[in-house]
């Protein structure tokens, strides 16, 4: 069971709640943000070993977000997973340009969520 701490930044309530309660039944901590501007507030305070984050939010998208996490010495080494419903092909080269480490279409499967996490995390 993992104890790292993970922001979830997703703009969707229900999708927000879903992607938390499944992180938290998989053993990991959450914090969560409504949108990407919360999300870059969370992550100087907080530093949290991963980040899962949509692309498109307001204020501050996914994208920009990974940009911002890589910046930060304390985020080169956090795992990021970007995800989005639009599923071309420049979208997850967009994350991956933007220093995610994965893309994840939605609709996501918990239990690939949680495996992507913990790869990610085993390998930091």
């Amino acid at each position: 069971m993992s104890t790292d701490l993970i922001l979830v930044a997703e703009d969707d309530s229900d999708i927000r709640d879903l992607l938390t309660v499944t992180l938290e039944s998989a053993g990991f901590r959450t914090v969560a943000a409504k949108d990407g501007h919360t999300a870059a507030r969370i992550l100087t305070v907080a530093q949290p070993a991963g980040l899962i984050t949509d692309i498109q939010m307001p204020a501050v998208n996914g994208l920009e977000l990974c940009r911002r996490a890589r910046l930060d010495p304390a985020g080169r080494a956090m795992a990021i997973v970007v995800m989005s419903a639009n599923t071309h092909a420049y979208d997850a080269d967009a994350g991956l340009n933007a220093g995610a480490d994965r893309y994840l279409a939605k609709p996501l499967s918990p239990r690939r969520l949680v495996a992507e996490m913990r790869d990610l995390l085993a390998a930091r």
